[in-house]
């Protein structure tokens, strides 16, 4: 299997060829470069944001009772997964229920917002994608609450602290430390995942590529959701480039941020012991993330 792996590689970059690959790292590089004084004030912005906001937004949600999957819904929305991880906690010690985390999961942008601003999308745009994975996680999170009621957290004492190391670089290097580490990591993430979207883009052509996923109903929005499940913001980085690059649509974008929630499915798994709801959890939000994205595209609906 290895073997063939390496073969396939080989033809891959043999096909490419030295020249043409040259100048392939040569335009990600410039193209990552433009973007790095974006993404660093966009960290420096969100990372303020946050430090002025977190507590306040945190008690928001444990306290929103019956209206936990809106309250969620628009705390999820705030840059970054920390609420993704902060509900994870809150609802494995029965503070919060089911409904609330999966608004929480699905709002929460992740990585989205400082590719977007680095790539000098319109507000119109992100704003549209914001409020649409607000209202889409607020809907899910009260028809999981409604359908689901025996999995509805009751007040009790916390058993799970929201740990420090779950906590974003920004809490703990201070604010403008934070920007520089996290912003350097996202460049890092973008500049490879440039560099392989290029490469294939050369290889097979741009055209070629988005048909792929558009002749076959579904399965764009099926991949982009399983990728968006990744527990790590690459996918959410992975998810918005392949967008703005126009390789996948309206539909499939939407699939694979709302179900990208960042290290709280991460930080569920390890405070919570069921390990059977835990499962049902992702795939609810799978299910879910993949049938509003197919609506989306359906309704050819454009952000």
């Amino acid at each position: 299997m290895i073997c063939k792996f390496k073969s396939f590689a080989f033809i891959f970059l043999e096909g490419v060829g030295k020249t043409d690959m040259e100048h392939i790292i040569l335009h990600t590089i410039e193209d990552s470069i433009k973007l790095y004084p974006f993404l660093l004030l966009a960290y420096l912005f969100m990372g303020f944001l946050e430090s002025a906001t977190g507590k306040k937004a945190e008690k928001l949600i444990s306290d929103a009772g019956r209206f936990g999957p809106l309250v969620g819904g628009i705390c999820g929305a705030f840059p970054q997964c920390g609420f993704s991880a902060v509900s994870s906690n809150f609802y494995a010690g029965g503070v919060i229920g089911l409904g609330s985390l999966i608004a929480v999961f699905m709002s929460t942008s992740d990585e989205m917002l400082p590719v977007f601003i680095a790539e000098n999308a319109s507000a119109k745009t992100i704003i549209g994608i914001i409020a649409a994975k607000v209202v889409m996680g607020s809907i899910t999170g009260f028809l999981v609450m409604i359908l689901f009621r025996r999995f509805a957290g009751e007040k009790k004492e916390i058993y799970a602290v929201y740990s420090k190391e779950h906590s974003h670089s920004c809490c703990e290097h201070g604010v403008v430390k934070g920007a520089f580490v996290h912003s350097a990591k996202t460049f890092a993430l973008i500049f490879i995942v440039t560099l392989i979207i290029n490469t294939v883009i050369h290889t097979m052509g741009q055209e070629m590529l988005s048909r792929v996923f558009a002749d076959i109903p579904v399965l764009g929005e099926l991949i982009a959701a399983a990728v968006g499940l990744i527990p790590n913001c690459a996918a959410s980085v992975v998810i918005s480039q392949l967008y703005l690059d126009g390789l996948i649509g309206s539909g499939a974008m939407m699939s694979g941020l709302l179900s990208s929630a960042g290290v709280g499915l991460i930080v569920l798994f390890e405070e919570n012991k069921n390990v059977k709801e835990n499962l049902f959890i992702v795939g609810l939000l799978y299910a879910s993330s993949v049938l509003w994205g197919v609506l989306i595209e359906g309704l050819g609906i454009v952000f």
